[in-house]
């Protein structure tokens, strides 16, 4: 789930921050940009921070692939061939 949708900042990556040792919003904001747009997001964040209805969940994917399991915005390495990818398109066509 998206916490932050100016800044593509999920609900994993805001856990991942508090048990990193964020414990407030100023916390948040200067590790993921939480909050740094149009603030709409800064109650829903703060209630990951210690205190918070939030605080000390985290999310659980039963069932699903790790690959699958994966956040949009979340760190990943991919390459690709884009010559191969051409090629294989002007072959179908």
């Amino acid at each position: 789930m998206f916490i932050c949708v100016c800044n593509a900042i999920t609900e994993r990556q805001v856990q991942a921050a508090v048990a990193d040792g964020a414990s407030s919003m100023a916390d948040l904001q200067g590790q993921l940009g939480v909050a740094s747009c149009c603030g709409c997001c800064a109650d829903t964040a703060a209630e990951y921070l210690p205190g918070g209805r939030y605080a000390g969940q985290v999310t659980v994917h039963h069932g699903v692939s790790a690959v699958a399991a994966a956040a949009a915005n979340d760190p990943v390495v991919v390459q690709v061939d884009f010559t191969e990818i051409a090629f294989r398109r002007a072959c179908t066509a």
